[in-house]
This record gives structure tokens, sequence and C-alpha cells, in this order.
């Protein structure tokens, strides 16, 4: 989730629709809320642009018979925008929209495809949480309102387990689960000759530090390890649900980044610190080595009481089938 800009609260809102018959080529045109990135033969990385507008990343593949779309953006204009640059490359059905993972910042947009035709796909956790563990976002004060917006969420249609295959063309699109951000996350692999697109969805962020509201870091650090060793056979781009498209050395940076927090936070725990004590201990540690990250004012101390609880036992993560 990625609520620092102040989108929360209109995260669902109607907004006008960006004209998905807009005379212009692709990402030209000054409006759009992400920049459009080519990665190789019909793969496009939708990239949230800096007012973080989109609220998130995304991205689709053209297939030789139809489109798979990555995540959905936050809010339905961005979705719209991105089927309007979709249908300015091909008009190929729409097939398949992969959540990544529950968060409203990759899902609002789903019943902009749905509208047009195309079946929801997630991690089987996806549809325990999409309508119950979204509500959090919005707070104690959560309105009526907002409540229906989160309960109206367009949800999965085809529910997976570890991985399963989507066909758009002669190369199959592969789904597969990896434990670490939420329970429910996917990552979406194109191969296309001998390279290779990942989308990691928020398993992967690109320089930022990331919402571990509903992390358990241990098992995400193994994912990340097996993310770099997808690179040993051909190279790899890998599109991080927040930051620009990366390679295997910034995935292992981001790696090291969670690797360091838990060390941080073990050693002061060893020290007796706790709450605000071991936050100021751990602070100026994270500052030095990553204060240049995006989002360190935001989640830096988020992150220290999040890590400090997954370590105590006292962090409460989602359950399958478990209301928020």
């Amino acid at each position: 989730m990625f609520p620092m800009r102040n989108v929360l609260l209109s995260l669902l809102s109607v907004l006008c629709a960006i004209p998905a018959a807009a005379q212009a080529p692709p990402s030209a045109g000054a409006s759009l809320p992400f920049t459009l990135k080519p990665l190789g033969r019909g793969i496009y990385a939708a990239i949230d642009n800096a007012k973080g507008e989109a609220g998130a990343n995304a991205g689709f593949v053209i297939g030789d018979e139809a489109v798979v779309v990555v995540d959905s953006f936050e809010n339905a204009s961005a979705a719209q925008a991105l089927l309007g640059e979709i249908r300015m490359l091909t008009k190929l059905p729409i097939k398949f929209v992969v959540n990544t993972h529950y968060h409203l910042d990759h899902v609002a947009g789903n019943a902009v495809f749905a509208k047009e035709g195309a079946v929801i796909v997630a991690h089987r956790n996806v549809l325990s949480w999409i309508h119950t563990e979204n509500l959090k976002f919005f707070g104690k004060d959560i309105t009526t309102e907002q409540k229906s917006e989160v309960e109206a969420l367009a949800a999965p249609d085809v529910l997976y387990d570890t991985s399963i295959e989507l066909r758009v063309g002669s190369a199959p699109i592969r789904v597969e689960y990896f434990p670490g951000h939420t329970g429910g996350d996917s990552v979406v692999i194109a191969q296309q000759d001998k390279s290779a697109v990942v989308f990691c969805g928020d398993l992967f962020w690109r320089q930022t530090l990331p919402n571990l509201i509903d992390a358990s870091t241990l098992p995400w650090l193994e994912t990340l390890s097996t993310f770099a060793k997808f690179s040993a056979d051909s190279p790899i781009t890998f599109v991080p649900g927040h930051g620009d498209p990366g390679t295997s050395a910034n995935v292992a940076a981001f790696r090291g980044y969670l690797s360091d927090l838990r060390d941080w936070v073990a050693a002061a725990r060893k020290d007796g610190k706790s709450g605000a004590s071991l936050s100021d201990a751990v602070l100026p540690q994270m500052k030095q080595k990553y204060g240049s990250w995006q989002l360190f004012d935001y989640f830096s101390k988020r992150n220290i009481a999040d890590v400090e609880a997954e370590l105590t036992g006292s962090k409460r993560v989602p359950s399958p089938g478990r209301p928020h």
C-alpha cells in the first residue's frame, strides 16, 4: 500500500477518465499518471509518476492473441489511462489482469479491465483480503462510503495456490506465488528469447523503503535470494511495485536493506532496547546507509516498529479468511 502522498481518502473517488482514444503516441501525453517503458517485444512497464498519481506501478504483455495486464493502480482514472495506452498499441482483447497482491494501490482499477472482458487472476489469499484487509488503510475513522468502495472492488475470478500459466499466444506467461510482502504475493514472468521481464509487485522496491505492514521479512529474504538466481541463465529486468525497473543487483540491494534492518533491530533488542529507545538506536544506522532512498522519512520509523513486532512475535499479519 502507498498512502504517503495523501491519496488514501480519495483513493477510489470517481474521477474524469482520460480518453482512451487520445490522439497521441503512447506516453506522449503530459497528463498521464505514469510513464510507459518498453522492456521487450510487446512488454511494457507503467511506472508511477513523480506525483504518485497512479499510486504504484503496473504493466502489460501483448501476446500473439491477447493481452495480460499486471496490476491496475490505485484509482480508476489511472487504469482508464492505461487502457487507452494499450488500445493505441493493439486491438487484441485484454484477456487477463493479474493482481500481484491485495493492496488498494494495485487493485483499485480492476473494474476498468473487467468491463473489457478481462478475467482477474490472483493468489488465493487475495480473494480473502481484498474486501476486508484493505479497510485498515483508511484508519479508524473510515466512512460508510469508503467501506462501500472497498466492498465494491472487483475481486479475482481465477485463483491459484503455487503457480499458473496464462496463455495469450505461443509463449506462456507464468504467475508464481512467493512469500514476504503480504502472504499472497504473485510475480509475473514474461520470457522472451534469451531474456525475461519479471513483474515483482511489492516484493521488490527499487531504492525505496517498503511498506512492511503485512510483511514477514524472514521468508521475504529467501524470496529475494531466489529472484537474484533468476538472472543466472538469462538477462532479466525486474519491475518493482514502486520505483524504476532494475537488475538483479538492485534486487540484491533491496534484500540488503531488509537484512540490515533485521540485524540492527535484533542488536538493539539484545541491548535491552524497545519501542522509542530502539527506534532511536536504529534510525541513525538506517539513515547513514539508506537515507537517500525514496520514502525514507515516511517509512523508516514504521519499518523499525514493524520488524520489532515481527521479532517479538507480536505483529499481526493477514490470515486467509480472517476479517479485519
